[in-house]
């Protein structure tokens, strides 16, 4: 495990032979990342960790933290191995952090119970367990602004779209291509109880992380069944290695479709063939928003990040960006409702139940345009947002379809039975200590 912590600009030595850190001063605001920066996923992960210590810093340069109040940002190795995800967790929580990113659906679960206990809020944006969504069941779990399952429906709605209708998907075949692991299985439920009512056949084809640079097995599954579209759930050096046996395999590209996940590098990797390819996204890429220049100026021309100048504004950098945007917001919301400036995690998880990210709430952060408004409540953790569908043109992303609503009755009724499941599994599984209708 080791950390990497920066408090306006100021370096502080990282965590050497296990001794610990000091805590953070008492006029301060802690935010730990969970990183990975090393291991088979780090080509995805240290783009998502340079967006979000970016962002944060750029508020430390920029504003002097958030209401006046500078951030500690520290992060935390974990190879998204789920022990040492735990481990980071316990080495933080005595710091008294305001919220948690796991980044790593594997890591999520285990700290979902935890953060009722330690009123430690987490922060699995876009990824964890679906059911989490349900904020009457778990209060101190957020995970905007689409689940798995959300991201799911809006794949084979748009498939349907291209097939003329989703009563044309009977009688088709559809690939699941997925890491083997808690994040790829997590919409399998969905996806085959869409496939009984549409009358689709699915073919599931897992990835162990052993195999992700070495997937010539599912690949020959995949000539052989010839299913009619793939659907890729992978991260890190999978979805590079998947990219790449598509093409080899001479797969149409066009029929190739993944949730949020894959970046540049990864599409790069399938070379001129991988034209074609498309995934979900719900936010802008580029630097052309003003907050993201003012990360530009700020932090990366100061030689504050580990981004190099030529990945700031790529999709996976800008994605951490907008996680830390989540917390930047809950934190501000925090102040406003306790009238405090040095607000705890009890504070910030009401910041987030009231986040609103209006079209004019974009604009003063400098980020019109670049996403979707969302609004979180009580109730709703995730907003069960729309993405919209983009594909590679050999060069970039390119937008190709307008937003795509989530199947929201068939998801509702699939997270509703999920959440009530959890809690009646889970003995004991601690109730919210305020009733939604009555808390902010």
């Amino acid at each position: 495990m080791s950390f990497r912590r920066v408090s306006l600009g100021l370096a502080i030595a990282a965590m050497i032979g296990g001794s610990p850190l000091p805590a953070a001063a008492q006029d301060s605001i802690y935010i730990p990342l969970f990183t990975y920066r090393t291991g088979p996923f780090a080509g995805s992960g240290m783009h998502i960790a340079d967006g979000m210590h970016d962002y944060l810093e750029m508020l430390n340069q920029r504003d002097g933290g958030i209401g006046g109040v500078k951030l500690v940002i520290e992060e935390c190795e974990t190879g998204y191995d789920t022990k040492k995800g735990v481990e980071c967790y316990e080495a933080v929580k005595g710091k008294n952090p305001v919220i948690v990113n796991p980044w790593s659906t594997g890591i999520t679960l285990p700290l979902i119970p935890r953060a009722a206990v330690d009123k430690i809020p987490i922060l699995s944006m876009a990824y964890g367990l679906s059911a989490s969504a349900r904020g009457d069941i778990f209060p101190w779990v957020f995970n905007p602004p689409s689940t798995y399952w959300d991201g799911m429906s809006m794949i084979i709605k748009y498939i349907g779209q291209k097939e003329g209708g989703l009563d044309k998907l009977k009688g088709k075949k559809i690939g699941f291509l997925h890491l083997d692991a808690s994040f790829g299985k997590e919409p399998i439920p969905l996806l085959e109880e869409l496939s009984k009512e549409l009358g689709f056949e699915v073919k599931l084809y897992p990835v162990a992380a052993q195999d992700m640079q070495n997937q010539s097995s599912q690949w020959l599954s995949v000539r052989r069944d010839r299913p009619d579209y793939m659907i890729m759930w992978g991260w890190g050096s999978m979805n590079g290695g998947a990219i790449k046996e598509a093409v080899r395999s001479g797969y149409p590209m066009d029929k190739f479709l993944s949730v949020w996940w894959p970046g540049e590098d990864d599409a790069k990797s399938g070379g001129a063939g991988a034209k074609g390819f498309k995934m979900l996204n719900w936010h802008g890429v580029g630097t052309s928003y003003p907050a993201l220049q003012d990360i530009v100026k700020n932090v990366v021309d100061k030689g504050l990040s580990k981004a190099s100048k030529d990945k700031v504004g790529e999709l996976l950098y800008n994605r951490g960006v907008y996680n830390s945007l989540l917390i930047a917001e809950a934190i501000a919301n925090a102040q406003k409702l306790t009238g405090k400036k040095v607000v705890t995690g009890e504070d910030v998880r009401r910041g987030l139940e009231t986040i609103k990210l209006d079209q004019a709430r974009l604009k003063a952060l400098g980020l019109e345009g670049f996403t979707d408004p969302i609004a979180l409540s009580c109730s709703d953790h995730n907003g069960h947002r729309p993405a919209f569908m983009q594909e590679w043109d050999g060069t970039k992303w390119v937008k190709i379809s307008d937003p795509i609503e989530p199947m929201g009755d068939r998801v509702r009724a699939q997270l509703d039975a999920a959440a009530k499941d959890y809690a009646e599994k889970n003995a004991g599984w601690p109730k919210r200590t305020e009733p939604c209708d009555k808390a902010s």
